[in-house]
């Protein structure tokens, strides 16, 4: 018993054997805990990835299905804008 109050070496060692533990247990809390929110966002961002691409789909089709209504819209304002040019007098 004299032994360990005399040398101190061993009560140092296992106390920084305690911190370093400690330590390595909070490092590793904080990685994990990123690791983990990181994969959470790339789950999010998968799911927000497949929605467009369904609303991409869809707006295809919608488009697809009225090809004559946008000619028909560009012709219309064609002929406003010629109409509207002779509605202006010349000096």
């Amino acid at each position: 018993m004299n032994e360990l109050a005399a040398n101190t070496s061993p009560l140092l060692s296992y106390g920084v054997l305690a911190i370093i533990i400690v330590v390595a247990f909070i490092a590793w809390f904080f990685v994990n805990r990123a690791s983990v929110r990181a994969s959470e966002q790339i789950r999010l961002l998968e799911a927000l990835l497949e929605e467009q691409k369904k609303q991409n789909a869809l707006l295809r089709r919608l488009a697809d299905a009225q090809p004559a209504t946008a000619k028909q819209q560009e012709e219309e304002d064609a002929i406003e804008q010629r109409d509207f040019i002779r509605m202006i007098p010349e000096r």
